[in-house]
């Protein structure tokens, strides 16, 4: 049998397995895997202290293969089409959706949002396709102003105790920082317990993209993601479509607070 990419389950078995004395053959037919991938397992995923820990060897899997990412190469027939929808106002998802259906091959909205962002650093004007880029007017003296204001926000003060505590893995802290002269953009991601971080670059500050880096890199760890916290920032405006693709819960600090 070859090497199995092992799961965070059969991880967390593993590690019981160790505690009751068993042998790496005796885990492996548990598991129904090689004993090979067993020794690698463990011979690979050690913390510092030399133990097994399952979480933390999942960490250490994710990080090996994050950059082993399998792009979509979006052929001249299949820009063209993008480039059709954008232009009548259909969203990335949209477009995604319809092609499978229309054409038989496919993108994932995630690849064509990268396709219009890396269009818009090289000058282009696909962007401007994107519905969000049409504001409403707001008209003054209007009694309840919601500028400013994220909707659906849940604040810190909902967060459970055990996130304060910092007991477990898999509570998160995000934030962006901006370039020099407001030249591209890091989205920061630091779990609470063991200070692991993740950076991804983003094309820019508008929440869809934010949204898009954020999934991309906790996507990896989604087993393991509880909560993230944030500051009032509008790009983390999308944060139920975050919450919802991870099962996690979303909060936010009191504003004017870090």
């Amino acid at each position: 049998m070859s090497y199995t990419q092992l799961t965070l389950k059969e991880r967390y078995h593993i590690s019981a397995c160790r505690k009751l004395g068993y042998k790496q053959k005796e885990i492996a037919l548990e598991l129904g895997v090689s004993p090979s991938t067993i020794s690698r397992e463990l011979r690979r995923n050690r913390n510092a202290q030399g133990h097994y820990d399952p979480e933390s060897a999942q960490i250490e899997t994710r990080l090996r293969h994050r950059h082993k990412h399998k792009y979509t190469v979006i052929t001249p027939s299949i820009e063209r089409y993008i480039r059709s929808k954008l232009k009548v106002e259909w969203s990335p998802e949209q477009i995604a959706g319809r092609m499978r259906r229309e054409r038989g091959e496919s993108v994932s909205h995630e690849t064509i949002y990268r396709f219009i962002y890396a269009n818009k650093a090289r000058g282009g004007r696909l962007y401007q396709a994107l519905r969000h880029r049409n504001k409403s007017y707001h008209r003054r003296g209007a009694a309840k102003d919601s500028r400013g204001k994220i909707p659906h926000r849940i604040g810190i003060e909902e967060r459970p105790e055990v996130v304060e505590k910092k007991s477990r893995i898999g509570d998160w802290e995000i934030d962006t920082v901006i370039g020099k002269g407001h030249q591209g953009v890091l989205v920061t991601l630091a779990d609470r317990k063991s200070k692991f971080a993740l950076i991804g670059h983003s094309l820019s500050k508008e929440a869809e993209q934010v949204t898009w880096v954020t999934l991309e890199l906790l996507e990896p760890f989604k087993q393991i993601t509880h909560t993230i916290t944030s500051d009032n920032g509008k790009e983390f405006a999308k944060h139920q479509e975050i919450a919802k693709a991870l099962e996690a819960d979303f909060y936010f600090v009191n504003p004017h607070h870090s």
